[in-house]
């Protein structure tokens, strides 16, 4: 089965997040899907070993930013590269509490609040279906695609997207080296680059780069 043709899917990309008690955390996801209209409900895709699920399994609620096209690479690889065991990740992002859930302030086109109905957990992801009790209205911006994520930011799945597949081998036409944190591929000679060189996505040092 070629499994490339899953390439042509669409998805959007949103950050998800979660508050237990005084913590808030959240990640990046590329699956939402609006499945009924009136009250309308949603579905979305989590990792298991996602920390931002387990506390949705928690509270049994869960907030959307709905990305745009505008916001900086350094909110998805911060979002989606790091893990909440390990990082605060609202820590250096504008945001705004609504309902006691965190919404990104800026460069996102709007904002949904769930109450959690239901989790259907399969082999590595689950799928929470949540009813929309609220919405926030964001800028008059594009929304990010899954698309535009890989052709502009030229970012990559994690491991713990469900759309992740492990890169297939072929042979470089030229030296490539890839950000072992968020995926980013450098074409050329990296170690050409200054020592103050970060990840235009991440952020992180040049260190991480992986000659491929």
């Amino acid at each position: 089965m070629d499994l490339s043709v899953l390439n042509e899917v669409t998805y959007g990309m949103y950050v998800v997040s979660a508050k237990e008690g005084d913590r808030l955390n959240g990640c990046i996801i590329n699956t939402c899907m609006q499945i009924t209209s009136e009250n309308p409900i949603f579905a979305i895709s989590l990792n298991k070993q996602n920390l931002t699920y387990e506390m949705i399994k928690h509270t049994g609620r869960f907030a959307l930013s709905i990305l745009s096209e505008e916001v900086p690479g350094s909110v998805v690889a911060g979002f989606g590269y790091f893990s909440g065991r390990e990082k605060e990740k609202f820590q250096n992002v504008s945001y705004q509490m609504v309902d006691d859930l965190p919404i990104l302030n800026q460069h996102i086109c709007g904002g949904l609040i769930f109450d959690v109905l239901s989790v259907q957990e399969m082999e590595t992801h689950a799928v929470v279906f949540g009813r929309l009790k609220e919405t926030v209205q964001g800028e008059k911006l594009e929304p990010m695609s899954y698309a535009f994520y890989h052709r502009v930011l030229k970012g990559k799945a994690p491991k713990t997207a469900p759309t992740y597949r492990a890169p297939e081998a072929e042979k470089p036409k030229q030296e490539r080296y890839v950000c072992d944190i968020c995926g980013y591929v450098y074409e050329g000679d990296i170690t050409k680059e200054p020592d103050d060189f970060v990840c235009p996505m991440c952020g992180v040092s040049k260190e991480h780069f992986i000659k491929q």
